[in-house]
């Protein structure tokens, strides 16, 4: 009779736990997300640095068929060793032309340090020809802090200064969202995130409209060209590739 009991309480205790572990297990349950949007397309992320699958090539080091003058025609850069360097005749704008996107650039500053402050190897990426990242040497050189290597230039200093030696190849990799013009006259703003090296520097900051000081261009519009500018200084690129958004 003893032994029946403790078969039955035995048997009871299980099937109390078995319940209490369904229980706890319900709102996990519960908690799984619907499931939303559609697969994915599949990309090739390349190698570390080159372009994926899906990026267009702009410059890869062979030719500048995808560029034009700012002087007008062809460009007048000079062309070696897989890269481009600025030659005093006006920068090159994109062919084509580009709203969002993610563009990657590499470039390097003269080896042989001449000047300082924004004298010191100067350059500038415009995005729609309008919105510069400042390319600069600013390896312990000082300069104003929204005008050094990896600012938006005139508007945000860069977080932190990661730039490397001076004939030292850098990357930057850029994620632009246009401004674009809303009703009334109003602006709804773009941004920028950009990382320099590697290192994040500017956070989706915002991008009001308003072309940078020297911007080529003007004006708010969908799409614009990419511009590469000739300051003066022999600034070297290579390796540029963009991703529509």
């Amino acid at each position: 009779m003893k032994n029946t009991k403790s078969l039955r309480f035995s048997v009871s205790g299980r099937s109390v736990v078995a319940f209490l572990l369904c229980a706890l297990a319900l709102p996990a349950l519960a908690a799984e997300p619907a499931q939303k949007g559609k697969e994915p397309p599949v990309v090739d992320p390349g190698l570390p640095g080159g372009p994926p699958s899906d990026a267009m090539v702009l410059f890869d080091g062979k030719d500048l068929s995808q560029w034009k003058s700012q002087a007008g025609g062809e460009p007048k850069w000079k062309l070696g060793d897989g890269c481009v360097e600025t030659t005093p005749t006006g920068g090159l704008f994109t062919k084509q032309e580009f709203g969002d996107c993610q563009l990657h650039v590499e470039w390097a500053s003269p080896s042989v340090v001449h000047g300082d402050g924004q004298g010191r190897g100067n350059s500038g990426v415009y995005l729609q020809g309008r919105y510069e990242i400042q390319v600069l040497d600013s390896y312990r050189s000082k300069t104003y802090p929204n005008g050094q290597a990896g600012a938006y230039y005139g508007h945000f200093a860069p977080l932190v200064n990661a730039c490397r030696r001076p004939g030292e190849w850098q990357a930057y990799d850029i994620v632009f969202h246009a401004p674009k013009q809303a009703a009334g006259g109003k602006v709804t703003p773009g941004s920028f995130t950009v990382l320099h090296n590697g290192v994040l520097i500017q956070d989706h900051v915002p991008v009001d409209g308003a072309p940078t000081t020297a911007a080529p261009l003007k004006g708010i519009v969908e799409k614009g060209p990419l511009f590469l500018q000739d300051h003066g200084n022999p600034v070297r690129y290579r390796n540029i590739w963009i991703r529509p958004l």
